[in-house]
Formats: structure tokens, sequence, C-alpha cells
């Protein structure tokens, strides 16, 4: 089968809205990268790529943080419209695996955070990881989630807490997107709660 820009975004679309909607399950968006890897974009971010279709449009900017950051942006652009801008003024931030130590907890601390009036101006930051399955455990509470839900990645350590911070301000904050190696989406909105899990002994 061959990639359809609107049939299979519109599917990237729909599980983007679960996987936020019910934040800690995770969605997979192993198809529809099979299919936009036939067409040769970005071979080694089919994830990314796929949000960015899904995600970005000419009214908004986007900042990539990868050691391949011009020629990504440039294929993003091409293919959205968006506009490229600097860390602190993006709507969608990208970190990339190749990105330098501590690209994630940068990009979360100068996000924008949007404003009491206009919480919705706020950066949506979309990083990639090798796994979102396993690794450091978080509890994750607040709306779509029954009781709480525990949720795994191997992210470096530190992110939680520039998250926490970011976020101490509801409505004000950040949501996070983690896409791992195996193309499975992890949803963090502003709205959950999140703590690392206590390992009882």
């Amino acid at each position: 089968m061959k990639f359809n820009i609107v049939h299979d975004v519109q599917s990237v679309y729909r599980k983007l809205v679960d996987a936020i909607s019910r934040p800690g399950e995770l969605a997979s968006l192993q198809r529809e990268c099979l299919l936009v890897k036939g067409e040769n974009y970005l071979s080694d971010h089919q994830s990314v790529l796929l949000l960015a279709l899904t995600m970005l449009d000419q009214e908004v900017t986007f900042k990539v943080l990868s050691e391949k950051e011009e020629i990504i942006s440039k294929v993003i652009y091409q293919l959205t419209n968006a506009k490229p801008a600097q860390l602190e003024q993006a709507d969608y931030i990208f970190v990339l695996h190749d990105a330098e130590a501590g690209a994630l907890e940068q990009a979360i601390h100068m996000a924008k955070e949007g404003t009491l009036y206009n919480p919705h101006l706020s950066a949506s930051i979309i990083a990639e990881t090798k796994s979102v399955s396993s690794g450091e455990e978080f509890l994750l509470k607040g709306p779509g989630i029954p009781e709480s839900i525990v949720i795994a990645t191997d992210l470096p350590r530190g992110w939680a807490k520039k998250r926490a911070a970011k976020n101490k301000e509801y409505p004000l904050g950040i949501d996070l997107f983690l896409i791992d190696a195996d193309q499975q989406l992890l949803a963090i909105p502003r709205t959950a709660q999140m703590t690392e899990k206590q390992v009882m002994i």
C-alpha cells in the first residue's frame, strides 16, 4: 500500500486524540510509519514526520533539536508550510534522539507556557526516545486516567523535574509527546500529575 496523506494523517490524528485523552496509554503508529517510509521522507524519523504532518500547518511555528536540524526543518517546512522559529518562540518543538545531551530539559525550560488569558499559546514538545515501556517509572494521575497509571521511559533523569516546574501554575504549561523506536506514542498533557514511582523493598 502507498501512503495517503489524507487518510493516513487522519488515522494518526485519531490516535493522537486518543493518546492525549487517555494519558499513559500507548498508541501505535507502526502501520502509518511503514507506509510513509516508502516515500523516503526522514527515513530515521517516520513518527516525527507523521506527527508534524498531523499537527503543523502554515499558521504555526516549529523548532527541531537535532544534529540534522537544517535538513529536517527544510523537509517539515516543505510538507507543512509551518515556519521554523527560535526555541522560545516555537509552537512545536521536536527533540530528536541525536540531539545534544540535555536538549529535552532545555526545550522544556525555554518552551512557551502560554498566559492566563491565552493558555493555548503554549508549546507542545515531541521527543524521541528508545522506549516508552521500560526504564524509570512514574505514576500519572488526572483527567482521563482512572485512579492512576504507571508509565515508563528511558529518558535521562532530569526531564521530569523540569516538566513539573514548567507546569506548576495550571493552565500554564506544556504538553509532552514521547515517541519510541517501536513507533509507540505516549502523551503526557499538562493536566496530568506525574510523580516518580516509589520502589517497595
